[in-house]
Formats: structure tokens, sequence, C-alpha cells
């Protein structure tokens, strides 16, 4: 188990990896002959050791080459523990190095290098993290692939190296390259366009100091502050009621009913003639039965002169 001033610094380092890189669970750790010899001797829980020096979930590979490797070496003392455990324990990772094109196996430098960096442009295509224990092939990922973590075992402890030149580098260059997209990609609209060319060619054109014709709206700042209620939780106000409107509506039909007695019954209109100081005088019709009256006393006015 690394130490707490250690394991910070690693899960610091791998958190970089994770954000600058593409780096994701679980991590594939790519291991070399050596580093699994030296496990098995040190009797190391790898996959224990390995959750806990990367801060996550792990899958530990090995290559076919590799494995040829320790087939070859099985009569040494310690190799058939290494075979039982990369059988069981280790996946099995196909690097095209058949045997059939390959009688003796490829030299695990070529073979890891091939695996790492398929298309050979110095970059680690698959973001495998490589624990090596072969110091020239830990030395040529170093300098050669950019960002790749590296993996070691020393005196029983697995050791994670710090990010190489060529990863530092290669981090700053990504963050360049996103500062300059930011800065040639266009913003906003401009403040004021110009509808008429007329500056260049020597024309009419707008004058220093003048307004724009088609200023664009200046935006509203948002107002913070208390907020009007929630108009359904407000009580709505109570209707006035009735009896207040009683002695009013009382006084409009009184006046309503003086003034249709004021109207004729014989279908007389009013005058609408006045003097001159204004007034109207009503001018009432006789009616029929009131005409033959006065015409019957002005025949018998007639009859009695008549007979003096």
């Amino acid at each position: 188990m690394p130490r707490a001033k250690r394991s910070k610094q690693y899960k610091r380092l791998m958190n970089k990896y994770e954000m600058n890189f593409g780096f994701r669970e679980p991590y594939q750790v790519l291991g070399d002959s050596q580093f699994l010899e030296a496990a098995i001797r040190s009797k190391m829980d790898i996959d224990h050791i390995l959750k806990a020096t990367l801060h996550g979930s792990t899958k530990l590979l090995i290559t076919q080459c590799s494995m040829r490797w320790l087939y070859a070496r099985r009569n040494e003392p310690g190799i058939g523990a290494v075979i039982d455990f990369a059988k069981e324990s280790v996946e099995r990772r196909r690097c095209g190095h058949h045997p059939s094109d390959y009688p003796e196996p490829l030299e695990e430098l070529e073979c890891i290098h091939s695996v790492v960096d398929p298309s050979k442009t110095g970059v680690n295509k698959h973001r495998y993290v490589c624990a090596i224990n072969d110091e020239q092939l830990r030395y040529s990922l170093r300098n050669g692939i950019q960002v790749v973590p590296l993996l070691y075992i020393r005196r029983s402890v697995l050791i994670m190296e710090p990010a190489s030149s060529t990863t530092v580098k290669a981090r700053s260059r990504d963050e360049k390259a996103k500062f300059t997209a930011e800065l040639k990609s266009p913003g906003g609209k401009r403040k004021r366009q110009q509808e008429d060319t007329g500056d260049d060619d020597g024309g009419d054109g707008t004058k220093e100091g003048a307004e724009p014709t088609n200023p664009e709206k200046k935006k509203t700042k948002k107002t913070y502050g208390p907020k009007a209620p929630n108009p359904m939780s407000i009580k709505k106000k109570k209707p006035e009621h009735k009896a207040q409107h009683t002695g009013k509506d009382q006084t409009e039909t009184a006046e309503a009913a003086e003034l249709e007695e004021a109207k004729p019954d014989d279908g007389t209109q009013l005058d609408t003639a006045g003097d001159a100081t204004g007034r109207k005088r009503r001018r009432k019709h006789k009616s029929k039965t009131a005409a033959a009256t006065g015409k019957d006393d002005d025949i018998q006015v007639e009859t009695s002169v008549g007979d003096e």
C-alpha cells in the first residue's frame, strides 16, 4: 500500500491524465514479463495494489510475445508460478506476432511499442498504463511516446513515475490550441454594421461620432430582489354588499318616475323653441273632444247674437 503522501500525489497525477488526455476506468495496465516476475517473487497482491495506486478499477494485460518469453524460461526457478498466475489472472493482449510468422518471440521492447503506438506517431492511442520493470523499455516509452503513465516495482513497492517531459509538452500544446481556438471563433454580433461602403471609396459615409442608423436594442439588466407574490395564493376581494347601493337605486327610480309623469298622455311634445332667456315653454294641443266642444260653443254664441 502506498503511503498517504505518495497516494495523494498518484491520485492528483491520475486526475490530470483523466482531465487532459481522456483516461477512463477500468485502467488498462499493460505489463511485461519482468514486472509479473517481480510481483510474484515479492508475494504482492498485485490487483489490490494496482487499484490502490491508480485509485480506480484496473485490468492487467500481457502480450503474447511476453508470454512466449516466460514459456521459454519455464525451467528457471519461480517462473512456473509466474506462468500460472498469468494464465489465471492476467488477460492476454493480442499483439499480432504469430508464431508462424515469428518462430522466435519478438523482443518485448518492439512488441510493447507496437501495441502502445501502432501507427508509430508517438501517441498512446489506446491509453495504456504501462507496468514495466525493464529500464531500457521504460526509458524508450518515457521519451518516445507521449502520455504514457509508467509503473515499476522496486523493493516490493509499486512506484508510479511523474509525468514525463513529453507529456507536459503535450498538455501545454493542447491548452494553447484550445485558447487560440476560442480567440479565432467569432464572438457576438458587431455593435455597428456598415451598410454603405462609401468610406472605402471616398463617397458619402457615416460621419465620425454619428449615431448608427440601426442601433441594437440595449439589453435590459436582470433585476434581483423581492418578487411579486403568487397570484394563486392571494385572497380575492369580497364583492361589496348590495345594500350599499339600495339608496342610490331608489333615487334613480324616483327620478325616472317623475319624468314619466311629466310626459303628456295625449302625445304632445315639448317645444324646443324658447324665449331669449333660454326658457322652454310647454305647448299643449287640444284633443279632438275639446275641439268639438269649442266649435259647439261658438255656434251657440252666433245663434244667440242672431236672435237679438
